[in-house]
């Protein structure tokens, strides 16, 4: 096993580790659970002193979303486990459920022990076949498993598990859009307050986790909490999964300990850009977020770190552009799966989308004017704020960040 192996914790495979829980178990799995068990009020300052940040794209404190279901009263609380995953360059999720579905049931368990949850709701992009063929048969085996007896007990009542495909829809991912869907309606994003810890499913208090932060939470409650913040770089805590595309030699899915530099990544684990081209930008996050480009190689890759060079690390998606490709090109066609994703529920992310969208495009075939290019700069000044959700806002930052990295290509495209 090479070294790269050992130090993976949410991808390590052994033997036939996550498939079937008999392995997951004879790997380890079960035992973060059963420490759970043992000191379920100390989950969650567990989860504090540990550092685990929201792995979907927020970044936000894993543990300040469990305080505020906690402290909810009543005995019925749902968890939605959201592996909606549909954003372009993302696809750490897809794995996690699909091989390794205990490991995900198991850290679902314990955040529904942390915060009295009674319902567990795993949410599935309908496109994901065989992640919801593998959870299915997962959750079969759980429910008949001595552990799941043993939470029982514990509880008093049995936890209820559900595994759903969602609408299938890009925004379906956001918090209270995911809550529309499992209520059975059309995933329109909600207004906030109230806040889904207060009144979610069914008016009940409600958590959304992201998939890769559930998995976490067994080898943090099997390891502690020192051990969870020593497998990263610097201040930073734990591994991430970044998901490694576009123009390298060897795109792909790598663990690698949280804080690890932007070059290792590409230079290391991807073996460089394709046909030794130079390196022209790196969208950060998924197209929803910002460039960095080859003054920032350097960057450590973790939440605080990028954020200081105007960017954001998000779901951990990297998509590498090579000296060649054209940026408004890319970022043309970024813009068009968010104007074609808009639920349309906001006149102004719906229209405001594409009109962006169709300035890019303009510009980007040597359509476009001067007055387009002001255009485009305006509508990215009045539009972000303007929606229930952040995708219109996702949508100016991945332009804005263009516009300020790559103007002289923007002038230069002007007919």
């Amino acid at each position: 096993m090479s070294q790269y192996e050992l130090n993976q914790v949410l991808l390590r495979r052994e033997g036939k580790v996550g498939a079937d829980l008999d392995g997951w178990l004879a790997a380890g799995g079960g035992e973060g659970l059963l420490a759970a068990l043992h000191d379920p009020a100390g989950l969650i300052p567990l989860i504090r002193d540990a550092g685990l940040r929201g792995l979907g794209g927020s970044g936000f404190p894993t543990y300040r979303k469990w305080e505020f279901v906690a402290r909810q009263p009543g005995p019925v609380k749902y968890l939605i486990c959201n592996g909606n995953e549909d954003e372009p360059g993302t696809f750490k999720d897809r794995i996690l459920l699909e091989k390794t579905p205990h490991q995900v049931i198991e850290g679902a368990v314990i955040a529904a022990l942390a915060c009295g949850i009674s319902h567990i709701v795993f949410y599935i992009n309908p496109e994901l076949t065989g992640c919801l063929s593998a959870m299915r048969r997962a959750v079969e085996q759980w429910e008949l498993s001595e552990l799941n007896g043993v939470v029982t007990a514990l509880r008093g009542a049995p936890i209820e598990y559900r595994v759903m495909a969602s609408s299938g829809h890009y925004i379906g991912g956001e918090e209270t859009a995911a809550i529309e869907s499992v209520e059975g309606r059309f995933p329109f994003p909600r207004g906030k307050p109230p806040y889904p810890a207060e009144s979610g499913v069914h008016g009940r208090p409600t958590l959304i986790n992201n998939i890769e932060t559930l998995c976490n939470l067994p080898h943090i409650a099997r390891h502690g909490a020192d051990w969870y913040r020593g497998l990263g770089h610097g201040d930073a805590a734990g591994t991430k999964i970044y998901c490694l595309s576009g123009d390298v030699l060897s795109p792909g899915a790598y663990e690698l300990p949280m804080g690890t530099p932007l070059s290792e990544l590409i230079e290391d684990y991807g073996h460089g850009v394709l046909m030794g081209k130079e390196l022209k930008a790196v969208f950060t996050g998924g197209p929803s977020n910002t460039i960095l480009t080859p003054k920032d190689i350097d960057v450590p890759l973790d939440f605080d770190s990028v954020a200081a060079r105007r960017s954001s690390l998000g779901t951990g998606a990297m998509i590498v552009v090579s000296e060649g490709t054209g940026i408004v090109k890319r970022v043309a066609e970024y813009v068009s799966f968010f104007a074609a994703s808009s639920c349309g529920q906001c006149p102004p992310c719906k229209t405001g989308t594409y009109y962006i969208a169709m300035l890019l495009n303009k510009i980007d075939t040597g359509e476009g004017t001067r007055t387009d290019l002001e255009s485009l700069q305006n509508l990215c000044k009045i539009l972000p704020g303007s929606g229930r959700c952040h995708l219109v806002d996702g949508a100016v930052k991945v332009v804005e960040s263009s516009l300020y990295h790559f103007m002289n290509e923007y002038t230069q495209a002007l007919r």
